[in-house]
């Protein structure tokens, strides 16, 4: 996906990219593949690729959420700012909370924030499981989302404790089958979650499959959860 691709495709979906936004774009390619080169950031690194897998794929979740509203969003596990950092280009008037558990990936976004000039972007080094219970982001976020991070089971207690009620949690993942969703499902009953709707679409250019999983706190998730580091993923709620 070339870069005038990008654009034309996003403006189909209702999504006009000014030329500074573009360029911010263009700016966040240049630092994803320098830094690339320091610390491993992604495997994906020529530029059409970038724009249309990890670029073009974060952005999708707008398609199916309203992001217009200046919403405040938490993404665990961006990596290296993904979903998040491409939805605040588009959306700049969103505040976005990136919590991440490898201190080298937040210097990443620390210095990509400050060379894209983003206001109200904060990181912070953390385990999801700690960050979760901690009563200054516990049930504070309109819209948590994550990325490929785990399966639904596990995703959902890293995830639901940070959502306010009646707020919403996307899970964006390449291939979700419907036994994960079943496996799944009663970990979302028991954190407050109620799935609102599993969207599938194909990536443009190359037709690889993309599950939006929308979820609405229903009510608040238990005081238990999410349990310490390491506990959902060895001992998941099914």
């Amino acid at each position: 996906m070339n870069v005038e691709q990008f654009q034309s495709m996003l403006e189909e979906k209702g999504i006009s990219l000014s030329p500074f936004q573009l360029q911010q774009f263009e700016t966040y390619y240049q630092l994803l593949v320098e830094w690339n080169e320091k610390m491993n950031l992604t495997a994906i690194t020529e530029k059409e690729e970038v724009y249309l897998k990890h670029f073009f794929d974060s952005i999708s979740a707008a398609f199916y959420v309203d992001f217009s509203s200046p919403h405040k969003i938490c993404d665990v596990g961006a990596g290296a700012g993904f979903p998040s950092i491409p939805l605040k280009i588009c959306f700049p008037h969103i505040q976005i909370s990136i919590v991440d558990s490898l201190n080298k990936r937040i210097s990443f976004l620390e210095h990509l924030a400050a060379a894209l000039k983003l206001e109200n972007a904060f990181f912070y080094h953390d385990r999801a499981e700690t960050f979760g219970q901690n009563p200054e982001h516990r049930e504070a976020y309109d819209i948590v989302t994550a990325r490929a991070v785990a399966r639904m089971s596990v995703l959902s207690e890293l995830c639901l404790p940070l959502v306010k009620p009646d707020g919403t949690f996307i899970a964006m993942k390449a291939a979700s089958s419907n036994e994960e969703m079943e496996t799944g499902d009663k970990a979302i009953r028991t954190l407050g979650g109620k799935v609102e709707g599993v969207n599938h679409f194909l990536l443009p250019q190359e037709n690889s499959e993309r599950n939006i999983i929308i979820i609405r706190k229903v009510k608040s998730t238990p005081k238990k959860y999410p349990r310490k580091p390491g506990t959902p993923n060895k001992m998941p709620i099914e």
